[in-house]
């Protein structure tokens, strides 16, 4: 295997290497020999990551690659990298391409035949989601929430019959109006965590019914300080529920067929009750 002259890192090679989200302390071994050792370190906000440099002595050249620049400057990297410079990607914080620039990048060198090496490390999401108490074997991370309230509420209502914990990135200033587009559309009753200051000195997660998160988070307006993670409990059914697909497929059998006859298909189909759907059917499709 080829190596640069550090004999640290491989040559004409891009490491994605994760940094802390807080506590500086979280960087691993592997990864400060990485950014130690490169020619060059492409940074989200090369100011931010000069601090983290200097912090571990580290004195290796850095290039911005944002949000507004990627796409331009993704081909003068593959050049390079393809002419033998070894670069490390990171982040202001956690690991990139999780809701930060990268993407672009990453895909470029995969089709180009670049050697993409990623490392392990800090990431909010996860770090989030080992401390919520919800249930984490299905989890979806749908990244920072839409600006507007109409777009929260329909990305909300996309998601309420999701079974998985469902995981968002939001800013303080918006995050009382994100969970009151939430409580619009999922209920009182959801249990949602908040996860805030992850690793920081004020790192606070705190989990109850939607309802009740409100009336906390009124109480102190220090409870909406800081970078945010926001977990929202799968949706559970209840036992007389009718779920979400069995009503898709009522629908669509009932377009072609007798409502009776639909409703008998469909619970055969899904193992639902025949009198229930034929209700609902009643009720929503006559």
């Amino acid at each position: 295997m080829s190596e640069s002259n550090s004999g640290m890192v491989d040559v004409a090679t891009l490491y994605i290497v994760p940094t802390p989200i807080g506590n500086l302390a979280d960087i691993t071994q592997r990864a400060l020999d990485v950014l130690a050792n490169v020619d060059l370190i492409a940074a989200e906000d090369t100011r931010h990551t000069s601090r983290l440099l200097s912090h571990f002595s580290i004195s290796t050249r850095t290039f911005a690659l944002h949000d507004h620049n990627e796409q331009q400057k993704a081909d003068f990297l593959i050049e390079k990298l393809q002419a033998g410079t070894s670069i490390a990607l990171v982040s202001d914080a956690g690991t990139p391409l999780i809701s930060d620039p990268g993407y672009h990048l990453v895909n470029r060198c995969r089709h180009a035949g670049v050697k993409v090496v990623p490392l392990p490390g800090p990431c909010a999401v996860i770090t989030a989601l080992s401390g919520s108490g919800l249930p984490s074997d299905r989890f979806s991370f749908e990244g920072f929430l839409p600006p507007k309230s109409k777009g929260r509420r329909d990305c909300f209502q996309a998601l309420a019959d999701d079974a998985r914990t469902l995981i968002f990135y939001e800013s303080p200033h918006r995050i009382n109006d994100s969970l009151s587009d939430m409580l619009a559309v999922l209920g009182p009753d959801r249990q949602v965590v908040l996860a805030r200051e992850l690793t920081k000195t004020y790192e606070t997660i705190y989990g109850a019914p939607l309802g009740e998160l409100i009336d906390w988070i009124a109480e102190d307006s220090n409870r909406v300080r800081g970078e945010m993670v926001v977990l929202v409990a799968g949706h559970r059914a209840q036992k007389d529920e009718l779920s979400v697909e069995v009503l898709r497929t009522l629908t669509l059998l009932a377009k072609e067929l007798p409502l009776k006859k639909a409703a008998a298909l469909a619970a055969e189909i899904h193992g639902g009750k025949k009198n229930a759907l034929y209700k609902w059917g009643l009720e929503n499709l006559e």
